[in-house]
């Protein structure tokens, strides 16, 4: 028999919860984890700076934003966005377009002049930083905010590393690297140029540093062999999208072929039709499925007139030709050779099959491992030698942008705690808010803003970038389309719809708070609640 006081709502959800003096559940609020925090691999937190932004504060949502990342207008055009993948607005309509408001942010920083703060007091600590790109960047930014002076060393002439060496700048306009980067130096970080570190220990004794972070990129092309002519023309991609900085744009001729899958052979081939290749043919030995490329940087490739063989690996390289041998698959899914034989003309090959890292600057260093070309490091970013930290590609783990600057800043704080003589313990991450805790029937359909794209025939003829961003109407439209998951954001639902008013509010910015001499655990506000901000527990015996 059910219970007198259960209330039954018109979404056909019984709350009997033994209500007045029988109850045996109260309502508590609660901050859950966002599925979009939870997937950033840079630890940012979207929610509170989407939160800010959708009210129109851009200056205060960027500064919540670089609390984690100083770095968010290179991160909001180079990014993979996990986080969209994670939205639970996608069970919805589409996912909140979080990187495009990153991007907009991280623009009208640079627009209005924004600045970070420098500390407030100084550590008297040195520490040392090997390597400009996104991880060393990261590092430098969080332990300069942590009061301690960082000098970096960077082997090439300008910062950026692989954002600006392996990234065209129809993705990622240079300007773009050197405001945000500017940004950093004007904090204090010092940056030398063109000095290669050969050896950690020495240079730390040198320079008296009292810690180190080894944040070298992957600059070395890995190598195949492939039987090639004397005359055959045979490039890695490292060198071909290195040599677009040094103003001495590469010769590939009118016919290119890539062979590789990943993001950078789709940057070569791209590469190649804007240097005025008539043919770009990408040779990838499996299918469409198991490409590492994201789908929407071969979609881009695709519309260029970038064209693929699937199934097929390169058997010889010969002037003016290459021998291309199609591949079937076998039960298990992995491709095997079918002895099947084709010729296709081409004037360059580009070997695009991956990166690895000169790890010579480590010779000799006690305690330090090195496991299939990375650096073993602890949970704690530090390396088996005492005060030497690495991250990014240094280290095993997937090698993007936004990963490398979370090790940096994860790097930073327990380098902090070390010199500090401490142990750095991540404070506990909350319950997520899956998707099942919302009650979203409060929305209603709000599409997801594309951004502007450059038309296609301007694209292969210039480096102009190709995907727009946002402007402030859309950014806004954009960020009030979050819909807070887990965590309260005042729409007072849970206070309008109390049957015994034990709801107070706080008052702006403050929340609710439940007062239980007149709540009778109906549950009425936790069902109401959109965001799931709202617990029901058992109650204390």
């Amino acid at each position: 028999m059910e219970h007198p006081y259960a209330i039954t709502l018109d979404v056909g959800t019984s709350l009997a919860n033994h209500t007045g003096s029988w109850r045996t559940k109260r309502p508590v609020y609660v901050d859950r984890l966002p599925p979009c925090n939870a997937a950033c691999p840079a630890g940012e937190n979207i929610q509170a700076w989407l939160f800010r932004a959708e009210s129109g504060d851009y200056e205060a949502a960027w500064r919540k934003l670089t609390e984690n990342n100083p770095l968010p207008a290179i991160m909001g055009r180079v990014c993979y966005h996990p986080c969209q993948g994670a939205c639970n607005r996608g069970e919805v309509d589409e996912a909140v377009g979080i990187n495009s408001v990153e991007r907009f942010l991280g623009d009208e920083a640079l627009k209005q002049g924004w600045g970070f703060d420098k500390p407030e007091t100084e550590s008297g600590k040195r520490v040392l930083i090997v390597g400009a790109g996104p991880s060393g960047l990261s590092a430098a930014y969080h332990l300069r905010r942590l009061g301690h002076q960082v000098t970096i060393k960077e082997a090439g002439p300008l910062p950026g590393g692989m954002m600006r060496f392996g990234i065209p700048k129809y993705r990622l306009p240079r300007e773009i690297i050197d405001g945000e980067v500017k940004r950093i130096t004007d904090m204090g970080v010092a940056i030398e140029y063109g000095v290669k570190v050969d050896d950690i220990a020495e240079t730390m004794r040198e320079g008296r540093f009292d810690a180190a972070f080894l944040a070298v990129g992957a600059h070395i092309a890995k190598r195949a062999y492939i039987p090639a002519g004397a005359a055959a023309r045979v490039l890695d991609a490292v060198s071909v999208l290195h040599s677009m900085e040094d103003g001495e744009k590469p010769m590939l001729g009118r016919r290119v072929v890539v062979y590789g899958g990943g993001n950078t052979a789709l940057d070569v081939a791209r590469t190649a039709k804007r240097l005025g290749a008539e043919e770009a043919v990408i040779v990838y030995r499996r299918t469409r499925d198991k490409m590492p490329a994201h789908d929407f940087e071969l979609e881009e490739a695709l519309q260029e007139g970038v064209l693929v063989k699937w199934l097929s690996t390169i058997r010889n390289v010969e002037e003016g030709e290459i021998t291309v041998e199609r591949m079937e698959l076998d039960a298990s899914g992995f491709p095997q050779p079918t002895g099947e034989i084709e010729t296709l003309a081409t004037d360059s090959v580009v070997l695009a099959l991956g990166q690895d890292v000169d790890l010579s600057l480590l010779d000799n260093v006690p305690g330090l491992e090195i496991d299939k070309g990375v650096v073993k490091v602890g949970p704690n970013m530090m390396t088996g030698a005492p005060g030497i930290f690495a991250g990014g590609d240094m280290v095993p783990s997937e090698r993007t942008v936004t990963v490398a600057v979370g090790h940096g800043k994860k790097a930073a704080r327990h380098i902090d705690a070390w010199l500090r003589g401490e142990t750095y313990e991540p404070a506990e991450k909350h319950e997520l808010a899956s998707f099942d805790k919302l009650n979203t029937w409060y929305y209603d359909d709000a599409p997801r803003t594309i951004q502007p794209v450059l038309a296609d025939v301007r694209r292969t003829s210039t480096f102009e970038e190709v995907v727009g961003g946002l402007d402030e109407t859309n950014a806004l439209y954009e960020a009030r389309r979050c819909l807070s998951c887990g965590n309260c954001f005042e729409c007072d639902n849970c206070y309008g719809v109390c049957p015994d008013n034990s709801v107070i509010k706080l008052g702006p910015g403050n929340r609710f708070k439940f007062n239980y001499d007149y709540c009778k655990g109906c549950g009425v506000c936790a069902a109401e609640c959109p965001c799931g901000a709202i617990q029901m527990v058992p109650e204390a015996i």
